[in-house]
């Protein structure tokens, strides 16, 4: 009753997310489950939030893919830069055979149409976007569901534990679950998720971040012997703290430059504005045409899908998003391009990985206070930092045949060609 109450009211909700780049205008009828292109053949439908849930999902695409010749796929993702990601992502063969769509709105009418539209033959959500009515509807149509790398937070469950018929509803559909930790599962299944079980995380399978290498030749020959410390993911709050370490090392390294790569892109004007408020005159931006040349000691890079480019060039890296209490980005993306790692207090959204990197000595963890001494002390000691790349290398590499293994047990839940 709630969604088909609000409904009319979503044209203002639609345009202000046009005007602030959330929203393409020439797709919103996607919002409303419009759109649809239902190619012949059998059809699996993937989920993706954001960009994160889109990387780890696509090497599950590429091997349900490689196993299934004939199959067809709709991808959908809840955002603009998840579907920026799986364009960039696709290889044009694969392309070919993916139709993508924005997910739409959870309203029952909206759902139905999506759906009536697509008759997907299965269904895969990556992580944890549980929308309770689309998910009753699919379930009434008899359509096959996984849940992958299914993730519950502490705070979610304790949101949807006050309304645990309703997540037992949702989450009773799924005739496959699989948590990306033990932790996770525990509490999908304190909440009704049928038989969850704990193969591991996509993230920590994930190929390694690519990176244009015309670009990173470029960055190199800028940037020469100076050692770079890149701040990755970065969210508000913490590039002021980044920006204070550097200014505390420039007596020990006083060409050091330092990367800040918002989590947001969008946000990288305030970004720049506040590392400039710290260091006058000696920052850049790279979406304006900035280059981190001689004189410029703060390089802001807000651009989409570049993040490999810049653990190449590092020498040292925070993960954003633990310095605040976001819950971290995923440190396995440095540890796979041989990145030394630090992260701070609050890394929960990635709690197995951290804690297997913290025990191999893959990584370090920091408060914001002692930021500066830690990225000294990597900077500084060689045979540290090899070792801590090496065993954090050796924790990337542990889940490298998970993709596979997912791709087998979604296209399990095909019916018969």
């Amino acid at each position: 009753m709630g969604a088909r109450m609000i409904a009319p009211f979503l044209g203002l909700h639609f345009r202000r997310r046009v005007r602030i780049g959330k929203e393409i205008a020439e797709r919103l009828e996607e919002r409303r489950g419009g759109g649809a292109a239902r190619p012949p053949g059998r059809l699996f439908w993937l989920h993706a939030a954001s960009v994160g849930e889109t990387i780890s999902a696509l090497p599950v695409l590429e091997a349900m893919a490689a196993r299934d010749a004939g199959l067809r796929f709709l991808f959908t993702t809840g955002t603009v830069t998840g579907a920026e990601m799986l364009g960039r992502r696709l290889a044009p063969d694969l392309a070919r055979r993916v139709e993508h769509r924005f997910m739409p709105l959870d309203v029952p009418g909206w759902v139905a149409r999506f759906l009536e539209g697509w008759r997907p033959d299965a269904a895969g959500f990556v992580e944890s976007e549980l929308w309770p009515n689309l998910l009753e509807a699919a379930r009434a149509r008899g359509l096959p569901m996984a849940l992958v790398n299914g993730r519950m937070s502490g705070r979610s469950f304790a949101r949807w534990h006050r309304a645990a018929s309703l997540a037992g509803e949702a989450l009773g559909g799924f005739r496959l679950v699989l948590a990306r930790s033990e932790g996770d599962r525990g509490r999908l299944a304190a909440l009704g998720a049928p038989g969850a079980v704990c193969w591991g995380d996509l993230k920590a399978a994930a190929p390694p971040l690519p990176a244009d290498g015309a670009a990173l030749a470029r960055l190199r020959a800028l940037v020469g012997a100076r050692p770079v410390f890149l701040a990755a993911s970065t969210h508000p709050g913490e590039e002021t703290q980044v920006v204070a370490a550097h200014r505390a090392l420039l007596d020990r390294f006083p060409d050091l430059l330092t990367v800040l790569v918002p989590r947001h892109p969008e946000r990288g004007e305030t970004v720049a504005a506040e590392a400039e408020a710290l260091l006058p005159g000696a920052v850049a931006r790279r979406t304006q045409g900035g280059a981190p040349g001689p004189g410029v000691a703060v390089y802001v890079a807000d651009t989409l899908g570049e993040l490999g480019l810049f653990y190449r060039l590092a020498r040292v890296a925070l993960i954003g998003g633990s310095l605040v209490p976001h819950g971290g980005q995923n440190p396995l993306e440095a540890a796979r391009l041989g990145c030394p790692i630090l992260f701070g207090p609050h890394t929960q959204n990635f709690e197995e990985a951290v804690d297997r990197l913290l025990a191999a000595g893959g990584a370090i963890r920091v408060q914001g206070g002692a930021l500066a001494d830690a990225v000294a002390g990597v900077l500084s000691d060689e045979t540290r930092a090899k070792a801590m790349t090496e065993a954090a290398s050796g924790v990337a590499d542990a889940h490298a045949g998970l993709p596979g293994r997912v791709a087998e047990a979604l296209l399990d839940l095909l019916p018969p060609a």
